[in-house]
This record gives structure tokens, C-alpha cells and sequence, in this order.
């Protein structure tokens, strides 16, 4: 039986993504807004904490099995930031109120206020190193004693914009490794490298030898 996991997210990069990095595993992936779950508040200063908090969310109120992600960037010279407030670092422009009602034209929004303020942030710093951290928590159910968390980093550093590609700070973000920006990788490409791949992966790993899955 296909197990069906809902995406404690709403975000359909992120659904598009996690799908692809799980599917070796022949998972069902959902996201919550598709069963009617509402977004769960993430209070707290951790990535875990707010990844635990999403899945027990989505797996109380769906009654399925559920995976949450909480990710960011954080940046050596900020201490850390922008960190758990990645996706809100900036308020936007008075003049961005254009984008209405249409979720992937505010995120669009939001992601150009939020690179605007860290390249503020960064002027005159000459230490530009950031890592991108995600953070994954499944749950079998809202009540598992046994969550599965992983964890990815991606560093890079913080340059001029480059690339279309991608979302939030891709653009931003230089990977000196790869001589280019998230935000000038093929899909395939930067799902082989991120910090979602290295988390997803490891949570292959855990789902194979603790839920007996694939």
C-alpha cells in the first residue's frame, strides 16, 4: 500500500521538490492545503522546533502521516540570521501591495524584499559566508513517540544577484564550488546538492530502516 504523507507546507516549490527527492521511496506526498489543513503557527527559534510543531499540526488535523521542513538561511556575520524568519526577514516595499491575492506573486514579492534587506545588511561586510540548514521531522502520526528529523547544510556565500531559477534567496546565494548561484542550477542539478537533497536523503535512509518503507 502507497503510504500518503502530507507536506506540512503550502509552497509548491517545496512540494515540487521533496516529491522528487522521495519518490525512490513510492510516497504518496500531499500538500495540506489539498486535505484542508491550515498552516500551523511556528513560534519558536530552532528550525527542529518549528518543524515538529508543523508535522504534529498536519498530522493531527489530516489523521495521516506527515513530513514538515523548516528552512533557511543563515549568515555568518549576521549571528545567524536571517535563520528561522528566512521566509519574513523583510517587510515589503508600500508599493509591492500589487501582487493581491495570488500566493506565488506575494512569495515573488516577499522573496525581493527579503534579498533587498540581507544585501543592505551585507553592505560594507567583507565576510560573506552563509549555509543554507533544512530541517526535516516525519511523523507517523501526531502522537509518534519516534519522530524522524535529518538535517542539511549548504554553504556558500552571499554575492550579487544572478540566475531565475530557484526561489527565496537563490539568487543571492554564490556556491564557489559549483562557480555559479543556486538560482543559475538546473532543477536536477541542485536537487543532487542542496541542503533539502543532503536532508531528504537522510531521510530516505531513516524511512527504509524505521518505517520499513522501499
Amino acid at each position: 500500500m502507497t503510504l500518503r504523507l502530507v507536506l506540512a507546507s503550502n509552497n509548491a516549490h517545496k512540494l515540487a521538490e521533496l516529491g522528487a527527492l522521495l519518490a525512490p521511496l513510492g510516497i504518496a506526498l500531499q500538500a495540506q492545503a489539498a486535505l484542508g489543513v491550515s498552516e500551523a503557527p511556528e513560534p519558536h527559534a530552532t528550525f527542529i522546533e518549528n518543524a515538529l510543531a508543523k508535522a504534529r499540526h498536519a498530522a493531527m488535523s489530516s489523521g495521516c502521516a506527515a513530513i514538515a521542513d523548516d528552512s533557511g538561511l543563515c549568515v555568518d556575520a549576521l549571528n545567524g540570521l536571517p535563520g528561522v524568519a528566512s521566509a519574513h526577514y523583510a517587510e515589503p516595499a508600500p508599493g509591492d501591495c500589487s501582487a493581491g491575492t495570488d500566493r506565488e506573486a506575494r512569495r515573488r514579492t516577499q522573496d525581493a524584499a527579503n534579498n533587498r534587506k540581507l544585501l543592505n545588511a551585507l553592505q560594507g561586510v567583507a565576510d560573506r559566508r552563509a549555509h543554507y540548514v533544512c530541517t526535516l521531522v516525519a511523523l507517523r502520526a501526531a502522537d509518534d513517540p519516534q519522530p524522524l528529523v535529518a538535517v542539511g547544510r549548504w554553504a556558500g556565500v552571499i554575492a550579487p544577484p544572478a540566475g531565475d531559477q530557484g526561489f527565496g534567496y537563490d539568487p543571492l546565494m554564490h556556491m564557489p564550488a559549483l562557480s555559479c548561484s543556486v538560482a543559475q542550477l538546473p532543477p536536477d542539478v541542485k536537487n543532487a546538492h542542496s541542503h533539502r537533497a543532503q536532508a531528504a536523503q537522510q531521510m530516505v535512509a531513516l524511512m527504509r530502516e524505521v518505517w520499513r518503507l522501499g
